[in-house]
């Protein structure tokens, strides 16, 4: 295959700071490479200086692209004029970003912004540029492709998204796409959706494909070699069948390691059958009040019920993990089990340590002491204006006002020893930021936060889905050790199976607010009974 892309000592710098440091690679046509390695690696910023998009950065070496149209050899991407680099832009290098919700104009239907690529890059006229907007969104296998366009982004689901942003990039058929984490934020079976797509779409075109990512199982799934970057330097590369078989950089082979590990107690002795369920469900139903089109809203509300007659129990000890898709009412399901959604909404019989939610908020003071939460993003959990002591601390006042401010504090420094943070690995780091942390020192804090008041059930909301891998077996390293040290139940609201295979003694797995298969976690992932199971567990790869 003819080179279409090479790149020779890239180096990016943001005001005199080094983040690339001389990297080389080249790009085939028709070639699917997967440029991969954790946050702040740099594989990001490489990407976008190809289209010089960093801004104020100092950007130098060469890229030499052959696939400029209308151009009799390879130019040179870093050397180009504004004005002939906005005309590869969209055309012969095409770019699908991570996040479709920020990427995609909230003010203009889907469809518009579509049609606006093909007006501007070839020249269309706005009959002909719409209808081939419609073309393209039914090659990115959208139902109803009339209607979606029509829609703003709000209005289409996260999948619905991710294809209309691929139709954009797609429209001028460009030579090269730059596909920077484009499944990140979907659920697993639309993972395997939108790759599948991409797979088909690239075939079909025979463009070739750069994607940023650090999920392993996509880059088997998907690429022929992979690019691996650490702290802005390429440290192995190879095809994809070699580098995974034998690893020889420690990095890599630390990456290719992280795969969640299971450390549990099978049998936890807190969890006995004897011992009463912390949390029991029984016929729970939920439901949410929607408006009525018409006349007939004058008259009365609607209703979508969000989770449907859900049977389950958790003991001390025990992890009831809870997988499904966008949608399937688990994160809702999680929201009932915390109290936080009006009780005439909730139905059936829900009981957390024997005992109801009440309507009267000094009853269930007690009650919150023993559930806490961790959230999915702990940067938007924890208040930017507070300290760690602060906020470590925050539930103490409340649940054990008995502790004066030597108690408060002593209780803060002992609970964040626990989840691995100090005054030796953090000088001065309980008057310090959450933004002055990792992400997944952050999640630690988080974690603190939750266990300071001495819970006795943790609910844990996507807790890993916005860490890189490696953090991501490390976080979760912790919370099994938390849960033997202290017996803790968890109610782990996932879509990643990995993590269910790793922490969880039973499963619940949701559809469209249903239950559909439940049973000890391990036995149901390796044998799936329901079509729906099959598919996530199909979706998430080889375990």
């Amino acid at each position: 295959m003819s080179v279409l892309l090479q790149v020779q000592n890239l180096q990016v710098a943001f005001d005199g700071k080094a983040v690339v440091h001389g990297i080389d690679f080249e790009i085939a046509a028709g070639e699917k490479i997967a440029l991969v390695g954790e946050s702040g690696s740099g594989k990001t910023v490489t990407a976008l200086s190809l289209l010089r998009l960093l801004g104020d950065a100092q950007v130098s070496g060469s890229a030499q692209f052959a696939g400029v149209e209308g151009s009799p050899g390879p130019v040179d991407l870093l050397q180009l004029g504004e004005r002939a680099l906005r005309g590869v832009r969209g055309r012969d290098i095409a770019m699908i970003f991570q996040e479709p919700m920020t990427a995609l104009n909230p003010l203009y239907p889907v469809g518009e912004q579509i049609a606006e690529v093909l007006q501007i890059k070839l020249g269309m006229g706005r009959k002909a540029a719409w209808a081939r907007a419609l073309e393209l969104l039914v090659d990115t296998g959208i139902a109803e492709p009339a209607r979606r366009a029509a829609a703003y982004p709000h209005q289409l689901s996260g999948g619905q998204r991710q294809r209309a942003l691929i139709a954009m990039a797609l429209a001028c058929q460009p030579r090269l796409l730059l596909a920077d984490e484009p499944t990140t934020a979907l659920d697993v079976s639309l993972r395997g959706q939108i790759l599948d797509l991409l797979d088909g779409l690239q075939r079909q075109h025979g463009m070739a494909v750069l994607m940023i990512t650090h999920d392993l199982n996509l880059v088997r799934r998907f690429a022929q070699r992979v690019i691996v970057m650490e702290n802005g330097h390429i440290v192995e590369q190879g095809p994809v069948n070699e580098v995974f078989a034998r690893p020889r950089h420690a990095y890599t082979q630390g990456l290719i390691a992280s795969k969640p590990a299971r450390d549990v107690l099978e049998t936890p002795p807190h969890a006995s059958d004897t011992a009463s369920p912390l949390l029991e469900a029984r016929g729970l139903r939920v439901r949410y009040p929607i408006p009525r089109p018409g006349l007939r809203g004058w008259f009365g509300r609607g209703e979508f019920v969000a989770v449907q007659g859900a049977d389950f129990e958790l003991r001390p000890g025990r992890t009831l993990g809870v997988i499904g898709e966008s949608g399937s009412g688990k994160s809702t399901l999680a929201l009932a089990a915390l109290g936080l959604l009006p009780l005439g909404d909730v139905g059936g019989e829900l009981r957390i340590l024997g005992q109801k939610w009440s309507k009267n908020q000094k009853e269930n003071k007690d009650l919150r002491g023993k559930v806490q939460v961790v959230f999915q993003d702990p940067f938007s959990s924890l208040s930017p204006r507070r300290t760690v002591e602060e906020i470590v601390g925050e539930g103490l006042g409340v649940h054990m006002p008995e502790l004066d401010a030597a108690g408060r504090r002593a209780r803060v420094v002992q609970v964040l020893a626990e989840v691995g943070m100090d005054e030796r690995q953090f000088p001065g780091f309980l008057q310090r930021y959450p933004h002055e942390f990792s992400g997944g020192q952050r999640q630690r804090i988080a974690i603190a936060r939750a266990l300071a008041v001495r819970p006795r059930l943790l609910v844990l909301d996507e807790p890993t889905s916005a860490l890189d891998v490696s953090i991501q077996k490390q976080v979760l390293e912790l919370l099994q050790r938390l849960q033997r040290d202290h017996g803790l139940a968890y109610l782990l609201i996932t879509h990643d199976v990995d993590v269910i295979r790793a922490m969880a003694h039973e499963v619940l797995v949701m559809q469209a607010g249903k239950v559909v298969e439940a049973g000890p976690a391990l036995a149901l992932l390796d044998a799936p009974r329901h079509p729906y199971t099959q598919t996530l567990v199909r979706a998430a790869g080889p375990s």
